[in-house]
């Protein structure tokens, strides 16, 4: 299924989704891309270095980002490209930790809208907004959409 790009409009919602990142996501991460940097589980090493705790993998908070426009194309191919800048550490809870509401991990917001249409190459660009507590953790996050053809 193509995205059909002609009934959209720039600035339009396209979807929106929460992530949840747990410690035990942070570890599956790190086997799988082979960064298993402390910073990514070990709290203590974590302080030593100055961070505010275990931290989340930054792509994998780019890939998670990305999944909801993955999700709304119907196609991961339809994706040509997507960037984004890192703007701020996801700090991932104990869940071991004294705040129950922080059990579950960190909770990412992400919002899909229409960033620009490009008819002329049959393409849509999704800006993503990703937010942890209000605050953008990545910004510049677009990503384009190859439309369906005419």
């Amino acid at each position: 299924m193509a995205v059909d790009i002609a009934g959209l409009e720039v600035g339009q919602e396209l979807a929106s989704t929460t992530v949840r990142l747990n410690r035990a996501d942070l570890v599956r991460y790190a086997g799988a891309s082979g960064d298993t940097n402390p910073i990514h589980w070990n709290d203590r090493f974590a302080a030593e270095v100055g961070l505010p705790g275990v931290i989340a993998h930054g792509m994998l908070t780019m890939g998670a980002a990305v999944q909801l426009v993955t999700e709304w194309a119907g196609d991961p191919t339809a994706i040509v490209d997507y960037q984004t800048r890192f703007a701020a550490m996801v700090p991932v809870p104990d869940p071991a930790g004294s705040n129950p509401a922080e059990a579950d991990g960190a909770e990412l917001a992400v919002v899909a809208t229409v960033g620009k249409l490009d008819a002329a190459a049959g393409t849509v660009r999704v800006d993503l907004t990703v937010t942890l507590d209000g605050e953008k953790v990545l910004t510049k996050a677009q990503a384009v959409v190859r439309g369906a053809a005419a």
